[in-house]
């Protein structure tokens, strides 16, 4: 702690941006009831200095659609009233991506700010905060001076919350870094409480001699987040807030350039491997969460969460890859893909091939916390599309072969890697002999991007909501979402069960005569793309095929073959449950869309047609077998409340399979016409 002086220094920063892919409409909504008018209320107030970070990717979009934010926030710049941070161009977590892509990123938005802003970087905001050491030579190598971490991060290497008014150095690999600590207090208290409340909190700082209170959080608080519209415009928060900052002899307002400029490191300081403490839950399996949970709950009934809570670390942020395999999936296409990329020689535009493997790194869709991330198709969706792209950009400069065998994943199990006229199918070889992986690079899309239904640590909400109505805040403040609970849908008990097997294309079933389900997960590989299975009584040889712009399963019994048998087709099509994604029969009938359920008897053909993606699935077989088609869909938690997300359309083939008889299922890619 400082010597005692007269004021505090309110270091305020705000972070904005927007998931790649995201919906117009959102971006819009965010436009209207945060950005424009934060900036606005920001700009009468000259003198209230703070620091701001756009993403690059959000900021790309705003000075398309919304120039009249942006003209705002460059008078702010041009008048010294706001510093602008750097960070990775379309927000990837800095960790987890290759350390040429981390500069490559870094570089990417301080040269668009300089261009645009005439002010390059000296800052940069840290996705999600997640910390580790590996990521300061990239920073210092791309010009960066310093970024905030939470206080969080300082704690648990020993530090105390009174030394936490400055700025710290820690260093890597012979390059130094000076790291500033969040208040997690001010992030939690603005701008959720009322205003008077949270400027006396600064004023305390300043009569127990605090240097400066470090505040650096999302702007989408200011105006998107449940209730906070009302609050921070309407009732007048956030001007509220300016006017009594301002006011206040105890505090001053300064960016964090100017704040760094001016004073010296408190002294090296090493952190360990973390991100801020919610994260370090939500990173956790749904079992060790509820220990974790458990444990910071008895810890704070005994009054001593504050004092033990550095050493109740939970999770790190990776364990989103071991606890998702479609997250560490998509992860290791990007790494793979970025490793190919850096090796291509005779790139004509370069600029734009690594504009897509960026904008494929962005965090938002490989997580899931409070907020949906990986749950949500069309977040997903625009990660494939951009790898995709690039894949297809790169075949065309070195062609691959039409089969190759990897284990990508690392989960102990190989995948085969099939090219067809412009699709591709990867087969993993982990006993279920399925396809994970179904991409049109025409159409730029993975049919295969579902989600299975996992156990989540925050379903134990579920029964309190049952028995409370939601939380509507009081007259001395709102709820925060990490508080607030509520339903934006009724969610069942059967809607939370978890699946047995993943959403896959090709997944088998045997059924008994009382009608339970057996997954058929124990096939063996007799030759390429030929599976051998036994049950009781009976062998069963798949058989997968990639030609052209089709696969195929053929299935043959030998023995007795059970009395019925089932293939499960698991196909993300963007139009989920929406008007524009719908069933057309072998007779063009339309008998319903994706979002609803339907049953054919003695079918052979059927087609699912997607006008969002332009496109359509064909599904054929040799025989008349059964259909049973519903939407898949699962249960997450977002700042407005417990949803259901369509994740696929589920169609479930069924037929009494005949010794020695052969059963072929096609499904054929078609792009439509220009």
């Amino acid at each position: 702690m400082s010597a005692l002086k007269e004021f505090t220094t309110l270091l305020f920063g705000v972070h904005a941006h927007q998931p790649v892919g995201n919906f117009p409409e959102v971006i819009e909504e965010a436009h209207r009831r945060c950005y424009l008018p934060f900036l606005q209320t920001l700009h009468r107030f000259p003198e209230f200095r703070f620091s701001a970070h756009f993403s690059g990717w959000l900021l790309d979009i705003l000075y398309q659609r919304f120039p009249e934010d942006m003209a705002l926030l460059t008078e702010m710049v041009e008048r010294g009233q706001t510093e602008l941070f750097g960070g990775g161009d379309c927000e990837p977590v800095l960790a987890a991506i290759p350390a040429r892509d981390r500069i490559g990123q870094l570089d990417c938005l301080s040269k668009k700010l300089e261009r645009q802003f005439g002010q390059r970087p000296r800052g940069a905001w840290l996705t999600e905060r997640v910390w580790e050491a590996t990521v300061v030579p990239a920073l210092a190598d791309s010009g960066i001076n310093y970024v905030a971490v939470d206080d969080y991060h300082f704690l648990c290497t020993g530090r105390q919350m009174t030394e936490l008014d400055g700025f710290f150095t820690t260093e890597e690999d012979g390059r130094t870094l000076d790291l500033f600590p969040i208040s997690e207090t001010l992030r939690y208290r603005l701008p959720f409480s009322p205003a008077a409340d949270a400027i006396a909190g600064l004023e305390k700082l300043a009569a127990e001699g605090r240097d400066a209170a470090v505040y650096f959080d999302d702007i989408e608080k200011f105006g998107i987040w449940p209730e906070t519209y009302e609050w921070v415009y309407e009732k007048g928060w956030l001007e509220q807030f300016i006017s009594g900052v301002i006011g206040s002899p105890s505090i001053r307002t300064s960016t964090y350039a100017d704040y760094h400029a001016a004073h010296k490191t408190r002294g090296i300081v090493y952190l360990p491997t973390t991100s801020y403490s919610e994260m370090n839950e939500w990173t956790l399996p749904a079992k060790a969460a509820d220990i974790y949970s458990a444990l910071l709950a008895r810890e704070h009934q005994a009054g001593t969460l504050e004092l033990h809570r550095p050493f109740l670390r939970g999770g790190i942020w990776r364990n989103f890859f071991s606890r998702y395999p479609e997250s560490n999936w998509m992860h290791k296409r990007m790494l793979a893909l970025s490793n190919r990329l850096s090796k291509t020689a005779g790139l004509d535009d370069s600029v734009a091939l690594y504009d897509m493997l960026y904008r494929a790194q962005a965090n938002d869709a490989y997580w899931h916390g409070l907020f949906g991330g990986l749950y949500l198709p069309h977040l997903r969706r625009a990660v494939y599309s951009n790898l995709l792209r690039l894949e297809a950009a790169l075949d065309l400069i070195s062609p691959r072969p039409g089969s190759e065998t990897i284990d990508l994943d690392h989960d102990g199990h190989e995948e085969v890697f099939l090219l067809g006229e412009g699709i591709q199918a990867v087969v993993k070889e982990d006993g279920l002999a399925a396809i994970h992986e179904f991409d049109s690079h025409e159409l730029l899309h993975n049919f295969g991007d579902t989600l299975r239904r996992y156990p989540e640590h925050y379903y134990r909400k579920l029964d309190a909501l049952n028995k409370t109505s939601p939380e509507k805040g009081s007259a001395e403040g709102i709820s925060s979402a990490h508080d607030r609970v509520a339903f934006k849908h009724e969610i069942l008990p059967e809607d939370m069960l978890a699946d047995d097997a993943p959403r896959a294309i090709f997944v088998d079933r045997s059924i008994g005569d009382e009608g339970n389900r057996t997954l058929v997960d124990g096939y063996v590989v007799k030759e390429d793309l030929t599976y051998l299975a036994t049950g009781d009584g009976w062998q069963l040889t798949k058989r997968l095929s990639l030609t052209g712009r089709e696969i195929s399963a053929s299935y043959r019994f030998t023995g007795e073959p059970p009395g019925r048998f089932e293939c499960q087709i698991n196909l993300n099509m963007p139009s989920c449950d929406s008007f524009s994604g719908r069933f057309i029969l072998a007779d063009g009938s339309i008998p319903c869309g994706f979002g609803q359920t339907l049953r054919q008897e003695d079918l052979t053909e059927i087609t699912l047609d997607d006008r969002e993606l332009k496109g359509s699935v064909i599904l054929r077989s040799n025989r008349p077998l059964t259909l049973h088609a519903s939407p898949h869909k699962t249960v997450s938690q977002s700042e407005a409340g417990f949803e259901k997300i369509m994740q696929a359309s589920c169609l479930t083939l069924s037929w009494s399979p005949g010794a020695d008889e052969e059963w072929l299922i096609c499904l054929e890619i078609c792009a439509d016409e220009a």
